[in-house]
């Protein structure tokens, strides 16, 4: 099975889907770049610290809402993404708000051959890995960008909640999933209305599974779980909190998101 072609054809459709939606609030967040306005969230943003003059890689970057935020915390940043159409849009918001940002059209696993340069932070976040088979080649391909003491700083949803269905009712998925997970898509998270109709090909990564694959490389320096998403992406979304979304048949009793900083060890 060709996964790359079939999830980049679905993320290159997507793309056109999310840049008009709500869920991204694109033009809030054009008309108030310049005024503050930040698309990285309270999760994230005490992890990376100061960024001032440092060089950022952002990993599956989608159109570059984040990695423009970080350029704005003051970070030489370069996003990468494997959707051409992604990474076309990216270019073309970094012209329009007059912002210093590469954007590279790349596979996660060939960083070391696309990029030229060590980094000090390498950031990704919020539905990365599940996209990728291969967790060790991932850790491995960091690790070769990163320079000595840099740091990974990954937010990710809880693999507890990739076991549900889409309505999060009943499990349907095991834990520790090496086979892929075959779906057709007939809407996005962005989107409940859309009509795309497409295949996904994605992985469930334990906790176990992920760290361990970093940990031969990295030094892990600070880990969290939350019961929250910044996110509405339930298919019934409460907001008992202010930016803090649960779903409605669980509240807060499951792990939504965890966290891991990671210094490279040598």
């Amino acid at each position: 099975m060709d996964y790359i072609s079939l999830n980049k054809a679905l993320w290159n459709t997507r793309t056109a889907i999310h840049i008009n939606s709500d869920f991204y609030n694109h033009q809030q967040f054009i008309a108030d770049y310049h005024n503050g306005f930040t698309s990285l969230k309270e999760i994230e943003l005490p992890l990376l610290g100061d960024l001032t003059g440092l060089k950022v890689l952002h990993l599956q970057c989608h159109f570059g809402q984040d990695t423009l935020s970080l350029a704005k915390l003051g970070a030489e940043v370069t996003g990468l993404d494997f959707s051409n159409e992604a990474i076309k849009e990216a270019r073309r918001i970094a012209a329009a708000l007059g912002v210093q940002a590469q954007f590279v059209e790349a596979d996660v696993y060939n960083i070391p051959t696309e990029l030229h340069g060590k980094f000090d932070v390498v950031f990704t976040s919020y539905g990365t890995i599940g996209w990728l088979p291969d967790i060790k080649a991932w850790a491995n391909s960091i690790h070769q960008v990163l320079k000595p003491n840099g740091k990974l700083v990954f937010v990710e949803f809880h693999p507890v909640v990739w076991m549900f269905d889409n309505n999060l009712e009943k499990v349907s998925y095991t834990y520790h999933c090496s086979d892929p997970i075959v779906e057709q898509e007939e809407a996005t998270y962005a989107d409940t209305t859309a009509q795309i109709n497409l295949t996904s090909v994605g992985w469930n990564h334990g906790l176990a599974e992920v760290i361990g694959a970093l940990l031969p490389y990295f030094k892990l320096t600070d880990f969290q779980e939350y019961n929250y998403s910044p996110y509405p992406v339930f298919a019934e979304n409460e907001e008992l909190e202010p930016k803090r979304f649960y779903p409605k048949a669980h509240g807060n009793k499951l792990p939504l998101v965890y966290s891991l900083v990671m210094a490279r060890q040598f």
